[in-house]
């Protein structure tokens, strides 16, 4: 695959920011290409995996600290997503981190506490699926915190994360958006499902009357965020293939990158004896019904 130009940003130095596309809540501003085949995003998904794979031996060579935040509406497709980032690497560079409900033990802490000690060390990439942005939004519509504490939030969350790039994390912010009437069908899709069921939250429910809430609060964020050091990214995730094809693609142009030096791996001869490799012990078998 041929990649695209690297930025150079290492959080040494900012890059001026365009700010987050615009999102329109209920159309596509561009024509709708036609459906892309399963073999096409297989292929595409294949490169960049092998691309995603290069990355993890040079953050663990170079030494590199990166923080991903995945942030979007309800159905938007995050999870997907950082699935389809991690399916291929290792979990322990790629970290995912998913926090519950604060206890009350970390609502008397200071906001910002519970999610530094998840920072990467050198030669990690954490991922965050949901983040400190809950303040900006489920926590400010939905009234787990006051007015007053989320736009306290909103004032400051520039300056700490002016402190994380400062300290020579690379941190990229992304919010997946989806058009209302794709949210109702992939949360109908939860309810009718045995297997995705789980994914249907009682936020989720309690959220869903609240669009227009979470397009102000978002609105705000983005506003109050969306710095030159800290961008946001935004990403059309109606069709979900194309979503996590045109994400990826985008975190690898982010990250300076290069293939990692590595010896040639060649396995060693192996020598068995006849009927070695069968075990004398009454082992218990998995009944093979498949």
């Amino acid at each position: 695959m041929q990649r695209e130009k690297k930025s150079t940003r290492n959080g040494a130095e900012p890059v001026a920011s365009k700010g987050p596309e615009e999102v329109q809540d209920n159309a596509t501003p561009h024509a709708e290409p036609g459906p892309l085949s399963t073999k096409a995003y297989d292929k595409a998904m294949k490169e960049l995996h092998v691309e995603l794979v290069k990355l993890q031996e040079w953050v663990k060579h170079a030494g590199l600290k990166v923080c991903i935040v995945f942030e979007g509406r309800d159905g938007a497709g995050k999870g997907g997503t950082i699935k389809a980032i991690t399916e291929r690497v290792s979990p322990r560079v790629f970290r995912v981190i998913a926090l519950p409900a604060p206890t009350e033990r970390e609502k008397s802490q200071m906001y910002f506490q519970r999610y530094f000690g998840h920072m990467p060390a050198a030669g990690e990439i954490i991922i965050f699926d949901r983040s400190w942005y809950n303040r900006a939004g489920v926590e400010r519509v939905m009234g787990f915190c006051t007015e007053e504490q989320a736009k306290g939030f909103l004032q400051g969350v520039p300056l700490v994360e002016r402190a994380i790039v400062d300290s020579g994390v690379i941190l990229l912010k992304y919010w997946l958006e989806v058009n209302p009437d794709e949210q109702t069908r992939r949360l109908k899709g939860r309810i009718e499902d045995g297997r995705k069921i789980w994914k249907l939250s009682p936020m989720d429910l309690k959220s869903y009357n609240r669009w227009d809430d979470y397009t102000r609060a978002r609105d705000d964020m983005f506003k109050a965020s969306d710095s030159a050091w800290a961008p946001w990214f935004v990403v059309r995730s109606d069709d979900k293939k194309r979503a996590r094809l045109n994400m990826i693609r985008h975190l690898l142009s982010q990250i300076p990158y290069e293939e990692a030096p590595r010896e040639k791996v060649k396995l060693p001869k192996r020598h068995i004896k006849s009927g070695s490799h069968e075990t004398s012990y009454p082992v218990k078998y998995v009944p093979e019904v498949y």
